[in-house]
């Protein structure tokens, strides 16, 4: 499982996309949401996004509902995303990506040789969804866990959150921005 242009504040223009809070309800063209999407480094790194075709790929073998719901029926192209390094020393946001296409059927499903084959899952009713991701900005440095737990503009943010596993998560706006801040220092 491989499994970021930052958005702007502020009043929207012609040339910005209207930066929305991650709560559910109607989405407008333009909204734009934020997440946080995991990965360990060993399998799929943000250095292997970045020397991936067109700096892009898919985010396959989700196997969580809660996750494939999010991909599936919220995250849209445009979408911001940062991305997480889990099971790594140290874990944490390693860079920011976006997403380049909408949710589709995740092939692995299908694939019999796969990790993730789902012998439930046909062709005509998929159970596992994926987005693409496309690289936008690799962090000097991976921002550690524990900077995300120790800041007080963060808290609050599932990531922090003890016990805290799904592999893609919502961000509000002013938490993703306050990441992609440390991300620049």
């Amino acid at each position: 499982m491989p499994a970021r242009r930052p958005a702007r504040q502020g009043k929207p223009t012609p040339a910005s996309p209207r930066v929305v809070a991650p709560v559910p309800g109607e989405r407008r063209p333009g909204d734009v949401l934020h997440w946080l999407m995991k990965s360990e480094p060993d399998v799929f790194s943000f250095a292997d996004l970045l020397r991936a075709p067109a700096r892009t790929t898919g985010w396959e073998g989700v196997r969580n509902y809660q996750a494939r719901n999010y991909m599936r029926d919220g995250m849209r192209v445009g979408d911001r995303v940062l991305f997480y390094h889990s099971n790594a020393a140290p874990s944490g946001v390693a860079g920011i990506a976006e997403v380049a296409r909408a949710a589709y059927p995740d092939p692995s499903q299908f694939d019999r040789t796969s990790e993730y084959f789902d012998p439930k899952a046909t062709r005509e009713a998929p159970i596992w969804m994926q987005v693409d991701i496309r690289a936008v900005e690799a962090f000097a440095q991976v921002i550690p866990l524990e900077a995300l737990k120790a800041d007080a503009a963060l808290t609050g943010m599932e990531v922090t959150r003890t016990g805290s596993r799904l592999s893609v998560q919502l961000v509000s706006p002013a938490h993703f921005e306050r990441v992609v801040a440390l991300g620049r220092r």
